[in-house]
């Protein structure tokens, strides 16, 4: 037999592929790109992907390790992936390993069969006489199950009292048998016919149906309860006639469950979810079912993307201006760019929803790069709401509150509806501080203040999850009028509960919706009729339905006005609309009062009384005259480590190596209107410098042509690693970041 090596993809942070030997007995034949192998890398026993197979290797003889196990006969993953993760690998500088390990799930990185995902169920035959030889009570009563209904799941027999003796007894008279499948989950309904549209969805629906065979960019941005989800529903029932599958990206876990139980009254269609919430057998059983081509509709968080349709047609992302779609640590990556890059290599179109669209989306709609549709009304009878600046400068307060305030909430609530009070900090108090001596509870292991919460009682650091307990005395002078400062979602809803006994209060937040059932049972607390209060953090801004919902309340909107960060009011402005968006979406008009210190901010104004979209053009005329993103592209180099001087001491070297005037990212560009092919801010500290007790530093890198920057991406890379001495420091390229400070 000839010499071969077999070339693997294995996930860990050095972007290169390793040659392994085969087993003895196999043949170059065997080994397919896209199965997945067992190997020894650096004494751990990792799950890898073969790539290819090579008759010659640079690794000598002595130095090449077999394969432990070949673990399919087929290949998992198929050609499309297989290039997908390669462009993910070249765009954001990882190792295509790492990212090969994104598109299976955690059963299978671990070395399990697909049969992990199938479920044993017993199966009736029909006998053509009743049976006579069952013995005993607990026999007939088991065949008398099968004879009401033909299968069962195993352990629904179990738990219904079925000894495993008993199931095999009816099973060795051939009366059942054991068969292994995979549940589907339930079908839809699909009894909800379509609803009808205005003139804007008809011509929305239109446009994106005339290019349904090719790969499109569609950017659909309307305000909210503009109708966006019925144009969704009625382009996929044609993409389901045709056969094709559907992919619906959503940003948040709490949106699915809507989005799922809406998708199912519409088709008789078997809709599967892919999320974090899911164990490890739910996703593999997720994941095969849409591999299979079973599952039609996948309805996913940002990781979906990865999973295996082999007859996608189309692409939804709903919210697409939301950060969640960004991977913020580990193999950082955007799944909504991501879904530009799978959509184009299956020449399929992808839809981008949103009231609020990112700037870069935006951007590329007014150049031209994506077709551009916009929903400037609500659909049905309800009408968009009355927005209302309110000044709290030099006001009294009550619980946080206004006055006026106080008074459209009780108005509200008189009348039977619901009244949604935003604020968007979690806890009981934001702060905890002696007025004698000026001591602060702060985090032993970050620059971050220790959040008071009351249930349970302690102080909490949201950043790295240190907790303690909550002292009496100040532990700097003794004094025991130490005192909460400022208000989170518990204070705020102690204080709703005082002004509004009588009222029923739901509160949302990451701590009352820690679990799926729980956030759920939340919801459905919402939707009973009647009057009530709602107060909640973002979790409650993003896309939910909230029919009863006349008016919201808008809560420390000043926060991000005066941020560090250059995108801070264009996110600032994405969630009040996208909180304000919840209030009158029926037929009952609705109101927004918005609290501000602040209240002549000119931004701030023309978002109240132009609109995001002429907001947004304002942004991005700032941002062209300074340079920033999307008129530049930018990536990040951040490090950090349990010294201060070790990362910044990485990142100077960084920034000689990219400065070198010998490298060829330097060289003068052939046009002068690019100006200086790259930038470089810093090294410094981040906003936050010590988080979980490290000291965390960051490089930026800019440059408005993206194939120079790109270029300097690889050899900073392997620069980087070269660096000796530098093993306890840890660090990553963020390459698009949206977190920039």
């Amino acid at each position: 037999m000839s010499f071969f090596v077999v070339k693997v993809a294995v996930p860990v942070p050095l972007r290169r592929l390793f040659d392994y030997l085969p087993a003895p007995s196999d043949q170059q034949s065997n080994y397919l790109p896209g199965q997945r192998v067992r190997v020894n890398f650096a004494n751990q026993l990792l799950t890898g992907i073969v790539v290819g197979t090579a008759t010659s290797t640079d690794v000598p003889e002595g130095k090449l390790r077999p394969l432990l196990e070949r673990l399919d006969t087929a290949p998992l993953l198929d050609q499309e992936l297989l290039a997908f993760g390669q462009w993910l690998a070249r765009y954001y500088h990882h190792n295509v390993g790492e990212f090969y390990d994104l598109m299976i799930p955690a059963l299978l990185r671990r070395g399990s069969n697909l049969d992990e995902a199938c479920e044993r169920h017993w199966t009736r035959i029909p006998p053509a006489d009743e049976p006579q030889t069952l013995r005993g009570s607990r026999q007939l009563a088991l065949w008398q199950r099968f004879c009401e209904q033909p299968g069962w799941p195993h352990h629904e027999l179990t738990a219904a009292g079925f000894t495993l003796a008993q199931i095999k007894a009816l099973a060795e008279r051939e009366l059942i048998r054991e068969e292994a499948s995979i549940p589907l989950p339930p079908a839809g309904s699909g009894d909800q016919s379509p609803l009808p549209l205005n003139d804007q969805q008809q011509q929305a629906l239109d446009r994106i149906r005339s290019g349904l065979d090719r790969f499109a960019v569609w950017l659909l941005e309307g305000i909210t309860g503009s109708g966006k989800t019925e144009v969704y529903l009625q382009l996929m029932a044609d993409v389901l006639a045709k056969g094709q599958q559907v992919m619906v990206l959503v940003p948040e876990i709490g949106l699915t469950p809507q989005t799922v139980q809406r998708f199912r009254r519409r088709f008789a269609e078997p809709v599967v979810v892919m999320h974090s919430g899911l164990n490890d057998r739910e996703r593999l059983q997720a994941w095969e079912l849409c591999r299979q081509g079973q599952a039609r509709i996948l309805i996913g968080t940002r990781s979906a993307i990865f999973t295996p349709l082999p007859e996608l047609g189309l692409i939804i992302l709903d919210e697409e201006h939301d950060a969640s779609f960004k991977q913020q640590d580990g193999v950082r990556y955007s799944a909504r760019d991501a879904a530009l890059v799978r959509a184009s290599k299956r020449q399929i179109p992808v839809v981008l929803g949103s009231a609020t669209p990112s700037l870069e989306t935006l951007h590329n709609a007014l150049t031209g790069r994506y077709q551009h549709l916009r929903l400037t009304r609500r659909a049905g009878l309800s009408r968009p709401p009355g927005m209302k600046l309110h000044s709290i400068l030099h006001q009294p307060l009550s619980a946080g509150l206004a006055q006026p305030v106080i008074a459209a909430i009780q108005k509200h609530l008189e009348q039977q509806q619901q009244v949604l009070v935003f604020l968007n900090r979690r806890g009981f108090a934001p702060l905890f501080a002696c007025p004698d001596c000026g001591w602060m509870a702060e985090c032993r292991r970050c620059d971050a203040r220790l959040t008071l919460h009351q249930n349970p009682p302690h102080l909490h650091c949201h950043h790295c999850d240190y907790q303690q307990g909550i002292p009496g005395f100040c532990p700097h002078c003794h004094s025991d009028r130490v005192q909460a400062l400022g208000q989170g979602t518990e204070r705020l809803q102690e204080s709703l509960l005082r002004l509004f006994p009588d009222v029923p209060l739901t509160r949302i937040d990451r701590d009352t919706a820690r679990t799926r059932n729980a956030f759920d049972e939340l919801l459905a607390e919402i939707h009973q009729p009647g009057a009530r209060l709602l107060v909640g953090t973002q979790m409650l801004a993003k896309g939910h339905h909230f029919p009863a919902v006349t008016l919201v309340v808008v809560l420390d909107a000043d926060a991000g006005l005066f941020s560090a960060d250059f995108r801070g009011m264009e996110h600032t402005a994405q969630l009040i609309l996208q909180v304000a968006g919840r209030a009158g979406r029926e037929e009952t008009p609705g109101e927004v009062w918005i609290q501000t210190f602040y209240a002549d901010h000119p931004q701030l104004n023309m978002l109240i009384n132009d609109g995001y979209h002429a907001l947004a053009l304002s942004i991005l005329q700032e941002r062209q005259r300074q340079t920033l993103p999307p008129f530049s592209h930018m990536v990040m180099l951040r490090a950090e480590a349990a010294d201060r001087p070790m990362a910044e001491q990485l990142l100077q070297q960084a920034r000689q190596f990219l400065q070198n005037p010998q490298q060829p990212w330097n060289r003068q560009h052939d046009n002068p209107l690019l100006g200086s092919p790259l930038v470089l801010l810093g090294p410094v500290p981040a906003i936050m410098e010590r988080r979980a007790g490290r000291f965390r530093q960051q490089l930026q890198l800019y440059s408005p042509d993206r194939a120079r920057l790109h270029s300097a991406l690889d050899p900073l890379v392997d620069y980087l690693h070269s660096l000796k001495g530098m093993n306890r420091v840890r660090w990553h390229l963020d390459v698009d970041p949206v977190d920039c400070i």
